[in-house]
């Protein structure tokens, strides 16, 4: 079965999570992904290290469905390879600082000079054209530095949630504006840049709650997992576990109401909106915590749920891995790879299309797997890509 972008070649020049996701889910859509990487190994093939030769469980996430070439273009002759291979690309995707960029030859006017259509997808932390531009930053900085580490936690301590989500809204994001100018190539036969940045999606991420500041000041502060704008909605611990229960809408509350038998609350004016119900929520999860502790989670859970109320288990990661749920589903692509003991459990493609359906089917490459077949199809014969290597330059 054909895929949407059979044909596409891609290089990735990303590194972590924003840029390489961005391009694994093009990958996933059928496009041509070479990672290209640091000779020695770039630094993310390292993280939580799962392999015998230290590949970690990250780049086996990310490094699905890839070809995988070793590269240091900061040598002539590495940024020689760099301007066949752009020649030979649809898109670039580099989530590098603009100076980075620019020194590497990854820049726009760079690249556009190889190839007049080719489509840059630029990710960096801050984006450009500001004081921030060429700082370096995490998912991290992000949650901080738009609020929603401020809003998590306590008062007295800030809490970064532990799953990037800044990365992979980024990345996501990315994918998305680069199908666009794709789209918009083929119209036109025209390329251009798609720039991306974590503090651009940190921002629209937390941009409702930055709305409500500007425009009433409610100078809200955290209150750990109890929300603030609805009730009940807040983590309870039972007699075996926790569990989240999360209701936002008048008839959410009501059926809250039936459930635990006390139709007072809605003759209460403090609970009589979701706006009351947050202002006054720790009223409302001081009686919810109580009734909680009185059950097992699989009593409370079984009870919410005949009341259609949602509510789920706070998992450990081992308990998401036996989810039965997610066994059913068949969420994880079971992908072997060289030198581990066990396949990894890689998530496939979190969208579905009905008639071109993207697909999760190659694992990641080891370290350089795919140079010498790579550097042969831009014209290297044997004896230079030897030279090459000796030089690392590959």
């Amino acid at each position: 079965m054909s895929k949407v972008l059979e044909g596409i070649r891609v290089l990735d020049f990303g590194r972590y999570i924003a840029g390489p996701f961005c391009a694994s889910l093009l990958s996933d859509m059928g496009a041509e992904v070479i990672r290209i990487e640091k000779v020695q190994g770039s630094e993310d093939r390292f993280l939580s290290p799962v392999s015998d030769a230290g590949d970690g469980a990250l780049f086996m996430q990310m490094g699905r469905n890839k070809l995988g070439m070793t590269l240091n273009p900061m040598k002539p002759e590495g940024r020689e390879i760099v301007r066949k291979l752009v020649a030979s690309a649809d898109v670039v995707v580099a989530n590098l600082p603009p100076d980075t960029l620019q020194a590497m030859g990854l820049d726009y006017e760079s690249l556009k000079a190889v190839k007049p259509d080719i489509i840059l997808t630029m990710i960096s932390a801050f984006g450009t054209g500001g004081p921030y531009s060429n700082r370096v930053g995490f998912d991290g900085l992000g949650q901080a530095m738009s609020g929603a580490m401020y809003m998590s936690g306590t008062p007295d301590q800030p809490v970064k949630s532990y799953a990037p989500f800044i990365d992979f809204g980024t990345a996501s994001l990315s994918a998305v504006g680069t199908m666009a100018a794709l789209l918009e190539r083929q119209k036109t036969g025209r390329g251009q840049v798609v720039e991306a940045s974590l503090f651009n999606t940190a921002l629209t991420m937390m941009n409702g709650t930055l709305i409500e500041q500007a425009m009433i000041a409610p100078d809200r502060v955290a209150t750990l997992n109890r929300s603030q704008t609805s009730g009940p909605a807040d983590t309870y611990r039972t007699r075996d576990g926790w569990v989240l229960v999360q209701s936002v809408g008048g008839p959410l509350f009501e059926r809250w109401v039936e459930l635990m038998g006390e139709p007072h609350w809605l003759e209460d004016p403090r609970f009589k909106d979701d706006i009351s119900r947050g202002n006054n929520g720790e009223v409302i999860s001081e009686r919810l915590a109580a009734w909680c502790a009185e059950r097992t989670s699989a009593e409370v859970l079984e009870t919410m749920e005949k009341a259609r109320i949602p509510a789920g288990p706070v998992m450990s990661p081992q308990q998401v891995l036996d989810d039965p749920h997610v066994a059913a589903r068949q969420m994880f692509e079971k992908l072997s790879y060289p030198g581990a003991d066990k396949p990894a459990p890689v998530m496939k493609t979190p969208f579905s299309l009905s008639a071109t359906p993207p697909s999760v089917e190659r694992r990641a490459p080891t370290l350089g797997e795919h140079t010498d077949q790579i550097m042969a199809s831009l014209g290297y014969d044997a004896a230079q890509i030897d030279e090459l290597r000796g030089k690392r330059v590959i």
